[in-house]
């Protein structure tokens, strides 16, 4: 591990003089790269740099109790030994996750689909509640929601709904969202009291940027332009800005209605077409490297059922880590740290597992 983090550190020095050549800011495609690089490995490097503080701190330590005969020297010297000794193995830890292979789109903002499945209006209920429970968590971190479309029930439900969430490693803590969240609860419309069980689909994808190499030829698009609608068909806008694009080769249908303008609808309605080209090429790619994914959290499939939410007992059970918590309300307004810490500290202990025994 050592001289791997030397590697990093000596990449990390050269990667500084880069950016302090001159000029160098005039190439904004080698400087922003470089700029994501650097900032990608400082906290490797700092944290190299504590450890090998914490490392000398010991030696000097131990050199004290080998050469000193002072009494209240040597106490000393004790103490700062075994403050070092504790500190250093947390260092290691966290070095360690550090070194873990990253995603290359955790830092990018995610577009999220919520898809109301078995349940009826429950399920679509529940999932308009899904949908601002993530818009409260993602203002809680100060990231911004952008609704692309939504169709929506004429009692306040949604049947779906198109967003996306742009902040900084957004993708790196809500991709642990995607798959069926359950809920169990009393419908209001149930005069028996009894409990109802509905579904509902999340799919959490990174958004396509610039940077991916995702080309979509416009043969293969069928654009259409119409008026947007709002609850029962009443009419949202008087002018033809609501766009529909299908693609051919997949089978993809984006509708985009939340902005005025035609072009916007357009550029969002294309933007979400990207990205959803690039998931599929990501589920390609993890499909063939299907033995990494074991170290993961969960499969990975949208179809598999990750949560419940149980109203009469307050309770949410994440079924992947065996997590319960009878915090429903708080939950439900957003308040998903506890959740999604566990869902990332579990993670990243399966993936040292792994490197532990490749590298055995």
């Amino acid at each position: 591990m050592y001289d791997k983090l030397e590697d990093i550190l000596l990449h990390y020095q050269e990667i500084m003089n880069m950016l302090s050549e001159p000029g160098i800011a005039d190439d904004s495609k080698r400087f922003t790269a470089l700029m994501k690089e650097q900032a990608e490995l400082t906290p490797i490097v700092e944290e190299y740099e504590k450890y090998k503080e914490c490392n000398k701190s010991i030696e000097d330590s131990l050199a004290i109790l080998d050469e000193e005969s002072d009494e209240e020297m040597r106490e000393l010297a004790k103490e700062e030994l075994n403050d070092s000794k504790a500190a250093i193995v947390s260092i290691e830890e966290h070095l360690r996750v550090l070194l873990l292979p990253k995603d290359p789109n955790d830092e990018k903002n995610v577009v999220m689909e919520i898809r109301a499945g078995a349940g009826g209006d429950e399920a679509a209920l529940f999932a308009a509640e899904i949908y601002r429970m993530y818009v409260h968590y993602a203002e809680s971190r100060g990231w911004k929601v952008d609704l692309i479309n939504s169709e929506e029930t004429g009692i306040g439900g949604m049947k779906s709904v198109d967003f996306t969430i742009s902040g900084n490693g957004a993708y790196s803590v809500l991709k642990y969202e995607s798959g069926v969240h359950r809920v169990q609860r009393v419908p209001e419309t149930e005069s028996g009291g009894r409990i109802h069980t509905s579904t509902i689909t999340v799919a959490v994808m990174p958004e396509a940027d610039e940077m991916d190499e995702i080309e979509i030829d416009e043969n293969d698009i069928r654009i259409d332009v119409m008026r947007a609608s709002g609850n029962g068909g009443q009419c949202v806008n008087t002018t033809d800005s609501a766009v529909r694009l299908t693609h051919y080769p997949t089978g993809i249908v984006i509708y985009s209605q939340t902005e005025k303008s035609q072009i916007q609808n357009k550029a969002k309605a294309f933007a979400l077409l990207k990205t959803k080209l690039y998931d599929l090429e990501i589920q390609r790619r993890e499909k063939e490297a299907s033995d990494a994914r074991l170290s993961q959290i969960g499969t990975g499939d949208r179809s598999e059922k990750i949560r419940t939410y149980n109203f009469p007992q307050g309770r949410v059970t994440d079924h992947r880590i065996g997590l319960t918590l009878y915090k429903l309300d708080k939950i439900m307004n957003g308040d998903l740290d506890e959740v999604i810490d566990a869902l990332i500290t579990e993670d990243q202990a399966k993936r040292l597992s792994k490197m532990d025994e490749m590298s055995a």
